[in-house]
């Protein structure tokens, strides 16, 4: 009789497992390097490179899902041609291949090719798209110099990320573009990828491409390139607006030294030549196309076309926010005002932006003159914003207990070794929180923000919008952190807009040459970033700078809020206000930030604000601002009566063009109620 099989016992089936678990975990190595022996180390090499190769493979799989079809960015004979047309349907730009050609590398002067490769990618004939020594060398050079001198991308790497790829800095964009920049070596040849690379890329100017800068910049074709002029242009691939020769020449001429001595570096030229090579740039004639006074609006849409819709092969047309009769008439009347005093005053430069309160740019000048220099300082420059930055201390106080009414001390001043002082050197004791705006009292705004803390000025300002680096020290209370007139004006235009974030745009739709809609911009809800009562003080506050205060000069014919803003040694000069209809924000001063001739934020800022925004006005009802009803509030009719300073008399709207044209066209206007109230103490002198 045959003996029944025995049955496996539990005991037996842990040991089955126990058995198992052990097989693998010795066919992974596991636990690694509990003895120091050769073997352990190179099996404990062998799993960790099959894990990460596992891992990376994986990685890679799941990223290459969301990869753009790259061939027909890349495989183009064209750049498309951009319209740009303002809010009414006007074509007032028109930007692309009508500027140069498209070129091989074979058409290309050989000295643009040598200086390219010289200073972006020495080993770009040689490299797979993504070059490890190329990145060593770069991290060696930036830790001798001790800041970023050289980049670690390689030209197939700009090349992706300009074409597909946002400008965020994340792991997850640096691999996407370190696979599109393989998948491109694979599928293109070198002297293709150089050529859609030198084809596409932005040199300033409102020039894209090479043969586009080189007839911009000097009148002739990128066949025709000589050794400096390669140079040059070479070296505004790194940061085109900085080293512009309109920007600033001297930094453009550093610059060029710099691609030359990289070519001399990388054997390309003979060693003494390139001090040969340089000679001074030639004045030039700036031809681009559409109307000068619009062409910094038309820089600044150009940069975010691509980002919106991606590399296009198409023909754009893109329609703008822009009021083309308020941008002339504004581009007009600022260089109208500094052709008339900026030489007595010292001042070369201005810009303004101007924007409906939800952010809507209609009008934008970064410059006096286009023609002279494409710099725009409306969204490029950093400037220090000075008494202007002031708002952003007393929102903080207002949501800390402060109100208008709050006694503040006016006196002499120490905290540490910080020791600010009033712009006329003089101390007034106790006076309202109003009264410390409208006369923009440093003391005042310091002491309030030492009160309240620097944290929370730094929070309100970011809430607003200000996304610049700002400096945790009191001196911010006075404007010490350099910031840009768009992010200040959409700031402002959050109090305008009833405490609703703002985000500044240009951009309503993007069209197809075949009317087919690429983007449209969307209507998305506001969020709250100040409550209702907040904004009604700040409101109520800032209309006392121009009623009774600093800004006299900025008075309308209407209820209007604004801050006058200047900063030490007279370097910048800023207003900043807003009505119920728009928000305007105005610089003037010097590139090279010399001192202007006690140039305040009172004087010609607020005059170019006040004709720009009575020009904006025209033809629109007269509405009040946001504000708490109170019984002791200025009426229009009391707008000159509210003036008692016979040494500070406002730019008047009665007589003037504006007025005669606003009163034919509305007939007489109407009472409405504005929150200031009219007792101004007669004992403050006015600053800036």
């Amino acid at each position: 009789m045959p003996r029944a099989p025995r049955k496996k016992s539990r005991k037996n089936k842990k040991s089955v497992f126990k058995n198992i678990r052990s097989r693998v975990r010795r066919f992974f190595g596991w636990p690694w390097f509990t003895r120091w022996s050769l073997s352990n180390v190179l099996r404990g090499g062998i799993v960790l490179a099959f894990w990460g190769v596992l891992i990376l493979g994986v990685a890679i799989f799941v990223l290459s899902l969301g990869l753009p079809d790259i061939r027909k960015a890349v495989d183009m004979d064209h750049r498309p041609t951009v319209i740009i047309r303002d809010r009414n349907g006007l074509e007032f730009s028109r930007l692309g291949d009508i500027q140069g050609e498209i070129l091989s590398i074979k058409e290309l002067s050989p000295h643009l090719i040598k200086a390219v490769l010289a200073v972006e990618d020495r080993r770009f004939y040689s490299h797979y798209g993504v070059d490890p020594l190329g990145l060593l060398r770069a991290m060696l050079a930036n830790a001798r110099s001790g800041g970023v001198v050289q980049g670690g991308s390689t030209i197939t790497q700009q090349l992706t990320k300009n074409l597909f790829l946002s400008p965020e800095r994340t792991l997850t964009r640096k691999v996407k573009e370190a696979l599109l920049a393989l998948y491109l070596e694979r599928r293109y040849t070198k002297d293709e990828i150089l050529s859609a690379y030198l084809n596409r890329a932005y040199f300033g100017a409102g020039a894209y491409g090479v043969d586009s800068a080189s007839r911009v910049y000097f009148n002739t074709s990128a066949r025709n390139l000589t050794l400096e002029q390669a140079a040059m242009l070479a070296g505004l691939l790194k940061a085109p607006s900085h080293y512009s020769p309109d920007n600033d020449p001297k930094l453009t001429e550093k610059r060029t030294r710099v691609v030359l001595s990289a070519m001399v570096d990388a054997g390309f030229l003979r060693k003494g030549a390139e001090k040969m090579a340089l000679k001074p740039l030639p004045k030039r004639e700036y031809s681009a196309g559409g109307s000068m006074d619009m062409r910094y609006y038309a820089d600044w849409i150009m940069g975010q076309v691509e980002g919106y819709i991606g590399a296009s092969t198409q023909n754009l047309i893109v329609d703008t926010t822009m009021d083309s009769h308020l941008q002339n008439f504004a581009s007009n009347q600022m260089r109208k005002i500094l052709d008339e005093k900026g030489k007595a005053s010292n001042v070369s430069q201005g810009a303004f932006v101007t924007m409906t309160p939800d952010g809507a740019v209609v009008a934008m000048s970064g410059g006096r003159d286009y023609t002279e220099s494409q710099y725009n300082r409306a969204t490029v420059a950093l400037r220090q914003p000075g008494s202007s930055f002031k708002p952003f201390v007393y929102l903080a106080a207002l949501e800390n207990g402060y109100s208008p009414q709050t006694n503040v001390l006016d006196a002499p001043l120490k905290i540490g070794k910080y020791a600010p002082t009033n712009y006329d050197g003089k101390y007034h004791g106790n006076v309202t929180l109003q009264d410390a705006v409208a006369n923009s009292l440093n003391t005042v705004a310091v002491r309030v923000l030492n009160d309240v803390g620097v944290a929370k000025a730094k929070n309100i300002a970011q809430r607003l919008g200000i996304t610049e680096s700002l400096q945790p020290e009191l001196s911010l209370a006075l404007g010490s952190s350099e910031v840009r007139v768009l992010s200040m004006t959409s700031a402002y235009a959050t109090l305008a807009n009833r405490g609703l974030a703002v985000e500044p745009y240009g951009i309503r739709a993007i069209r197809g040459a075949d009317g087919r809609v690429l983007y449209q911009r969307r209507n998305i809800p506001a969020t709250a970033v100040l409550d209702l009562s907040t904004v009604a003080n700040m409101n109520q506050m800032l209309q006392a700078v121009i009623v009774y205060g600093t800004g006299q000069r900025a008075m309308l014919d209407r209820p209007a809020a604004g801050k006058t803003g200047t900063t030490s040694n007279y370097r910048d000069a800023w207003f900043i206000g807003y009505t119920s209809d728009y928000v305007t924000g105005v610089w003037v001063g010097n590139d090279d930030n010399s001192s202007m001739k006690k140039v305040t934020g009172g004087s010609l800022p607020a005059q170019i604000w006040h004709d720009v925004m009575m020009a904006a006005e025209l033809g629109q009802p007269v509405r009040p601002l946001f504000s708490h009803a109170t019984s002791d509030m200025v009426m229009p009719g009391d707008y000159n009566n509210a003036v008692t300073d016979p040494n500070q008399q406002p730019r008047q709207g009665g007589g003037s063009l504006f007025d005669n044209l606003l009163e034919t066209i509305l007939g007489p206007q109407e009472s409405v109620p504005q929150a200031v109230p009219t007792n101004r103490p007669d004992n403050i002198q006015w600053d800036n």
